[in-house]
């Protein structure tokens, strides 16, 4: 019966597989044939991916007007330069657009399957129901709205993904030297999926933590202690636990004899960042990091929003305002304190108000600069959605939590400009991370993201504009 069920799981894989690769292709057929030139930040990828293709290697040919390091380009070459010796293809072939583009599709296609694979080991396999529910999990991640369009552009996105998601998955195979390596090649794509390979060291943290918090309840269990009561007491023990799980010698040395590729990676990271004078290569005058707080509570809008069927429903609301009744002065003072960092902390980047290709461009136009209030109004809907998200995380541990949320944290508030881009991965690596959803709300969840897709494949390709001082098509994107 299980080997049966496995086969058909097997079946309703490649289906979906083959199902969105077709779709994606005919996708991508449409976008070659309404973007013969390179758009938006493809002016600076496709240029420097098509010199790397020419061998031009030296850093005199390195535009400054990028900001990443060269993973995407060398890894195209890598790609594409076989298929000139395979086939016979002319250079002019293999180096065009339309060549660069697909590399991203296959991207796709590694994303789609890594996204599966990480489900069947993150979500415990007990249900013949699970199956059905694993597989439309992974098809609704894979055409997730913000990531699936730029699998038909020559941006860093599907690779960057493809990189992190591989090497989470040999971190939960406990394969940590070639989990560090994919996480380097991630940073080759993208300077903060370092990130990413310090979630992975503290995934590994989080269960070592797990397992002797566990037995430390389970002693105290035994002896009978009487509980420590009070708002914060729960807080409090696990802060004296962590202080005396870290003055031990050998907990310390079993953690890094486990972590010390992730370690490895970090000082080289540290290394990279002292001889370039900082993160960003490139252009830095754009990408400054600041302490940008609102950019968390965006994120946790993003989410409710592309994550709505797990996370807003009546039940969830009354849960929530019960709560907020409860535990009314701690609650006033997270607004009071929230209110403080929208007031002090909300940058504008000067590419959010400049360019009005984004939708990004629309939601800060037409929502928050509008009526300044509405910042402030938002307030409680970043706490009900911060609340809600960490609530769907409940059956994962209170380290894991830890972990997950200091690397969100690191990852978005450094960044002055608003872009959803940025939210990707941290939303995948929470999506992956919740119990799976019932299939109703799964098919309700891929369903809002194939009418998303629709519409922006449609506005994008369909609705063009001009700017008054430009020639140029100009379209909408995320």
């Amino acid at each position: 019966m299980g080997a049966g069920m496995a086969q058909l799981e097997g079946y309703y894989f490649s289906a979906a597989l083959s199902c969105t690769f077709l779709v994606s292709c005919l996708l991508f057929s449409a976008f070659s044939r309404a973007l013969r030139e390179p758009y938006m930040d493809e002016i600076f990828h496709l240029p420097q991916a098509q010199r790397y293709c020419e061998g031009r290697f030296s850093l005199s040919q390195w535009d400054p007007m990028i900001t990443t390091l060269p993973g995407l380009y060398l890894l195209s070459v890598g790609v594409v330069k076989p298929a000139s010796w395979i086939f016979g293809w002319s250079e002019h072939v293999v180096c065009s657009i339309g060549m660069l583009r697909f590399v991203n599709l296959l991207f796709s296609v590694g994303n789609f399957y890594l996204l599966y694979l990480l489900f069947r080991k993150v979500q415990p396999r007990q249900k013949a129901a699970s199956s059905i529910q694993r597989i439309l999990s992974t098809l609704t991640l894979a055409v997730f709205p913000t990531l699936y369009f730029f699998n038909f552009l020559y941006y860093t996105e599907a690779g960057s993904m493809f990189f992190t998601l591989f090497a989470y998955l040999m971190c939960l195979y406990g394969n940590h030297k070639t989990s560090a390596l994919l996480g380097f090649c991630g940073f080759m794509f993208r300077q903060t999926n370092i990130i990413w390979a310090v979630f992975c060291a503290g995934n590994i943290i989080a269960q070592k933590l797990t397992e002797a918090w566990k037995t430390e309840l389970q002693k105290k269990k035994e002896e009978r202690l009487p509980p420590v009561k009070g708002p914060f007491s729960e807080f409090r023990k696990i802060l004296q636990f962590l202080l005396a799980y870290s003055m031990s010698f050998k907990n310390l040395s079993v953690l890094f004899l486990l972590t010390w590729p992730y370690i490895l990676l970090v000082f080289m990271f540290c290394v990279f960042v002292v001889v370039n004078g900082g993160v960003v290569i490139g252009d830095r005058s754009s990408h400054e990091a600041c302490l940008h707080f609102p950019q968390l509570f965006y994120f946790f809008s993003f989410t409710l929003f592309f994550s709505f069927p797990h996370l807003l429903s009546p039940s969830k609301i009354k849960a929530f305002l019960r709560l907020v009744w409860k535990r009314r002065i701690q609650f006033f003072v997270i607004t009071l304190v929230s209110v403080f960092l929208v007031w002090k902390f909300t940058y504008v980047h000067k590419y959010l108000l400049a360019d009005n290709r984004h939708y990004t461009f629309y939601v800060w136009k037409r929502v928050f600069q509008r009526y300044e209030i509405v910042r402030y109004l938002l307030v409680p809907v970043y706490i009900f959605a911060g609340w809600s998200i960490a609530d769907s995380l409940k059956s994962k541990s209170i380290f894991w939590n830890l972990m997950f949320f200091i690397c969100l944290f690191t990852v978005t508030v450094p960044q002055k400009l608003l872009e959803f881009r940025y939210f990707i991965l941290p939303y995948v690596i929470y999506r992956l991370n919740i119990p799976l959803p019932p299939t109703s709300r799964l098919l309700c969840e891929l369903g809002c993201y194939v009418i998303v897709n629709f519409l922006t494949f449609y506005i994008f390709l369909n609705k063009t504009f001009q700017w008054p001082n430009s020639q140029d098509i100009q379209r909408f994107m995320w």
